[in-house]
Order: C-alpha cells, then structure tokens, then sequence
C-alpha cells in the first residue's frame, strides 16, 4: 500500500512578552499530530527550547522582540535597530515559507504578525500556492469590545482578513462570549468564523499527581494550592498580594502552596518572592516544566485567569480563585466574569484585593469545592474535535461542507 504524501502545517506566533502564545500554538499543533502531519512553528519565544516538542513537531527561532508600548517594540537580546531586527524576523517567516511549503498555515491572535511581519508571506502564498488554507486563531475574548473595535480599524485588520485569510477559528464557546456581537464583525469576515471551543489540555494521570505530591512532600490529606501568573512579566502585585495574605494568617494556614513566577517576572521582583517564600509554607520556582501535572495535583488554583491558565485548570477540573488584570486589556476581567456567572470559577476584581478577602474566598472553596466540581465536569471541550475535523476536510478525507458550526 502507498504511503500517504506528507501534509505540511506551519505555525506562526509572535511571542513578544509571556507564554500564552506559545503554549496555546505547542497545544495545537499536538491535537493535530498524525504520522502524515509535519509542523513547524515560527516563534519569538526565547523559552521555547524548554518546552518538550513531540515527534514531527519542530520550532524556528526568530529574534526575540520585547513590547515597551502599545506600537514600540525593541530587539530583547541582540543589539541592533528595531528595524533591521523585524527585516531579519521577516526574511526568516518568508523563506521558511518558501522552503517548507506548508498545506496549512496557522497564525496565532496577530492577524498582520508583528509590525505586519508576516504579509509579505500571505501575499505569496495567495500567489503562488492559493490552495493552502489560511487560519487566523483567536482566544474568544480580545479585549473590550471599544478597544478591540478600535484597534482592528486603526490596522485595517478586515481588510487583511477579507484577502487572505481562509477562516478564523475562535478558541471559544459562541454561547460564552460572541465576538461576533460584541465586536460588530461584519457578516464578510463573521461568515469566515469557526467556533471550535476551548482547547483541551493533557490530563494528569493518578501517578503523576501521587509523584508530584511526593515531590513536594506533602502528607496524604494536606491540601495544595498552585499559585501561577503565567510567564509572569506583570505577576508580581498578584504574588505579593497573596504572600502578604500568608504573613498575616496568624499562624500556619490548613494548606501548602506551590508559588510559579514566571520566567519573565523582574530579577528584583521574583528574589523578593522567593525569600520571602523560605519562612512560610510554600515552594517556588521560576519555571516548571510540567505545568499541568503541578495543576492536577493541586485542590485550588491562583491565577490571573488568562485563557490558556484556564484551559489547563478546567482540563484538570480543579477549582480556580482568579485575580484578574484589569490593565492594559480587560480581557481577564471578562473571562473571571462569565466564568463566575457559570460557577466554574470564583475571582476578585483587583480594587477588592486584601488579605482577608483571599484567606476568606481560599479556605471557602477548599471547605467545599463540590459545586465547582459540578460545574466543571458539564463543561466540554470541543476544540480539539472540531480543529480535527477541520483539517480531515482540508485534507480531502472528508466531504466538504458548506460550514462546520461548533460541536
């Protein structure tokens, strides 16, 4: 029997400050392996070897680029000018392009890429290979819907969109968040819409936690809560926050804590996070590997509620307190909101933050966490079905259909 002809995917993603990209676009291309599938993923990322890349899933490497406004951004190790650094990022996009030829092509939140970095590869695309199906992925929520509307004008992203883009996948639920009202997306780009739902994360396994509780010896019925705020680039209010909450208990609290920093939190910021660690009963670490082991071994999770962090809690079917950003997106506001209306997750607006008000709400959900637990195991994950699917159609193993609706 002749072997399959091998279907190529490529993966964009900018990565200019956090994890959330990366991890979202690593989870991605592993829902769609298959022995007849390579992926190659362009990445900014300056983390990205320590993620672990499974069997014909690759990275390329651009020059790393750090957000210091809105619209500026400077070259994060290299010391040349921004523009000779986005023409390096550019030339690498394009002739990896070129030289990979990919069936699919994935663009990550960024529909233009970085100072519009990845338009010279759309424009060639459409050119010369009109078959390849562009994707533009989205979280469901961008910001508010002034700021996301606003921002889409100033770029002429519909435009963008309307030209060369194949459809627009909405990692979300439409019956949580509709983009498509929210936003007024007209009906030339909404029809363009798939709404896959949330991406699923790995499940942790009963040994894998057992291991974990090992590792951070805790007793048989000692309760664990994981403190994370991501890559951590603007965690550190959050840990403080929580910290101050331990140094004002008033005695050793009825858990242990796991504290994640983030490798992008400030030198001076995560010491102080981890001295102040050493005299309560709690671990930290700048970076751990295996996220959603130290998740699934967790009976409360801390976080800032971004969507990938969500993913991996809801996954894990765990508990969430969410302390939300409210600056310079309200995007985690949003999402800690529909989440708490759904009781799949409680939170506390930054402006009500205390000490009292965390122990309060911690020891609240580790009293009694069956309602979460309820709600959580009615929530579904159909991301992975329907990107699945998608790309079954893509390859012709399937019939096309006029439009696959969310499962």
């Amino acid at each position: 029997m002749a072997r399959k002809s091998t279907y190529n995917i490529l993966m964009y993603s900018h990565d200019t400050y956090g994890l959330g990209h990366i991890r979202r676009t690593l989870a991605i291309a592993s829902h769609l392996r298959d022995p007849n599938v390579n992926t190659i993923i362009l990445t900014g990322s300056p983390i990205v070897g320590r993620f672990s890349f499974p069997q014909q899933i690759d990275f390329v490497r651009v020059p790393g680029m750090i957000k210091m406004t809105n619209e500026e951004y400077l070259p994060l190790s290299i010391k040349i000018n921004t523009r000779h650094a986005l023409k390096i990022r550019q030339t690498i996009i394009t002739s990896t392009a070129k030289a990979f030829q990919p069936r699919l092509f994935i663009v990550d939140k960024a529909p233009l890429g970085l100072k519009r970095e990845i338009i010279p590869t759309l424009q060639w695309l459409k050119r010369c290979h009109p078959d390849t199906h562009t994707i533009l992925g989205l979280r469901d929520i961008m910001d508010d819907a002034a700021s996301t509307k606003k921002d889409w004008e100033e770029k002429s992203v519909y435009d963008v969109l309307e030209q060369y883009y194949s459809e627009i996948w909405v990692y979300g639920n439409q019956d949580f968040y509709d983009p498509i009202r929210e936003y007024d997306i007209p009906e030339n780009i909404s029809r363009k819409i798939v709404f896959t739902g949330y991406i699923p994360r790995r499940v942790t396994k009963a040994g894998e936690v057992r291991e974990v509780r090992r590792e951070q010896r805790l007793e048989p019925k000692e309760k664990l809560v994981v403190v994370t705020t991501g890559g951590g680039g603007d965690g550190y209010a959050h840990m403080d926050a929580y910290l101050k909450m331990l140094e004002e208990w008033g005695g050793p609290p009825p858990f242990r804590t796991v504290m994640v920093t983030g490798p992008f939190m400030p030198k001076k910021m995560r010491v102080d996070i981890f001295n102040r660690s050493k005299s309560l009963p709690v671990r930290s670490y700048r970076f751990y590997r295996r996220m959603e082991r130290l998740i699934g071994a967790a009976d409360v999770v801390v976080s800032m509620g971004g969507y990938n962090t969500v993913c991996e809690i809801l996954s894990q079917g765990k508990p969430s307190l969410i302390i939300p950003r409210e600056q310079p997106r309200r995007e985690q506001l949003i999402r800690a909101e529909i989440l708490h209306e759904r009781n799949l997750a409680d939170f506390i607006p930054w402006r009500r933050v205390s000490p009292s008000l965390l122990k309060d709400k911690l020891l609240a959900m580790l009293d009694d966490p069956q309602s979460y637990h309820r709600a959580i195991r009615q929530f579904r994950f159909t991301g992975l079905e329907v990107m699945r699917q998608r790309l079954a159609e893509f390859r012709g193993e399937i019939p096309r259909e006029r439009k696959v609706m969310q499962l």
